[in-house]
């Protein structure tokens, strides 16, 4: 039997300022400007995703930027670090790359058996870089960091709980993952064992509760095959006893949203449709996308939305 929930499809965080996100994550990391759309239940907000260069599943960073909301606080009941796959030898081109743009970052530690440097985007999200050999995928092949050392994908999450018993529960039990390791109070698991799909739970109770604002995540999605096994996976966590809502449509994905049980919002996507439903792939990105029950209101969105260019040659090595 297949297994209904594939690991991770993609991580939405909150943003200050659209045009900065862009020049953070296409510009200095890399990553590919994917899809430009809206929030479609806060049409005059953007919703910017990232990714590799076929905006794959397990690749996918997203950002509502809220002009003018308050900076959030990370802690206790949040996804407080996102972890990027590099290749192995890449770490002294990434620390030069991030000295260059005058970008803070920790000294590069050993943790399992990866090399691991944290740092922070202009808002304070929490990101790292981890360098390792077994991640087989492409990064982005003809973006602005030289192929062998572009990032791959995800690694993988870090979440901040107060105790990882009921996460861990939910994972194993619920989503069909599988203890990896562990160190300290930090426990991984993982749906495929591989790089891009690995959650790890750090329980600290004594952390302070996380806030909601820029630079910090609103929810983690979770890969589904289709909407036929979202809808499995669904009744499943309905007899566990969660709050999950209907299946909403969000064009390039079906979603269905639950809070775990340490308050981290997850969302089950659909691998399909994907990114290439409204535009060809190798234009993704390139304009502003609309679902349909928005295009009669596309003049007023425009109005309102704040131009943002791709200003990628000054990021170039």
């Amino acid at each position: 039997m297949n297994a209904l929930v594939k690991g991770i499809h993609h991580i939405t965080s909150l943003a200050s300022d659209a045009q900065k996100n862009v020049d953070f994550y296409a510009g200095i990391l890399g990553l590919r400007l994917v899809k430009k759309t809206i929030n479609f239940d806060v049409p005059e907000i953007y919703h910017l995703y990232y990714g590799n260069e076929e905006g794959s599943p397990g690749t996918i960073m997203t950002f509502f930027p809220y002009p003018g909301i308050p900076q959030g606080r990370k802690g206790k009941g949040q996804l407080t670090v996102t972890s990027f796959s590099i290749p192995e030898h890449s770490i002294d081109y990434w620390t030069k790359r991030l000295d260059k743009f005058h970008i803070p970052y920790e000294k590069p530690e050993q943790r399992f058996s990866e090399t691991v440097i944290y740092f922070e985007d202009p808002d304070g999200l929490g990101l790292e870089l981890v360098a390792n050999r077994w991640d087989k995928r492409l990064g982005f092949t003809y973006g602005k960091i030289p192929f062998q050392f572009a990032i791959k994908g995800f690694y993988g999450i870090t979440l901040v709980e107060e105790c990882y018993e009921k996460t861990a529960n939910l994972l194993v039990d619920q989503m069909e993952h599988k203890f990896i390791a562990e160190t300290g109070n930090r426990f991984r698991y993982s749906a495929s064992g591989k790089p891009g799909d690995f959650v790890d739970i750090l329980c600290s109770p004594e952390a302070l509760k996380g806030l909601s604002g820029y630079g910090t995540v609103h929810h983690v999605a979770f890969a589904t095959e289709t909407d036929i096994t979202q809808l499995a996976a669904r009744e499943k966590l309905l007899e566990f006893g969660l709050d999950v809502t209907p299946v909403l449509n969000r064009e390039y994905f079906l979603s269905i949203y639950f809070r775990e049980p340490g308050g981290v919002l997850f969302e089950i996507a659909t691998v399909s449709p994907g990114f290439s439903v409204d535009e060809p792939l190798k234009h993704l990105g390139e304009s502003l996308k609309l679902p349909p029950w928005e295009e009669p209101n596309r003049a007023s969105i425009e109005q309102v939305l704040p131009p943002i260019q791709l200003n990628l040659k000054k990021y170039e090595d």
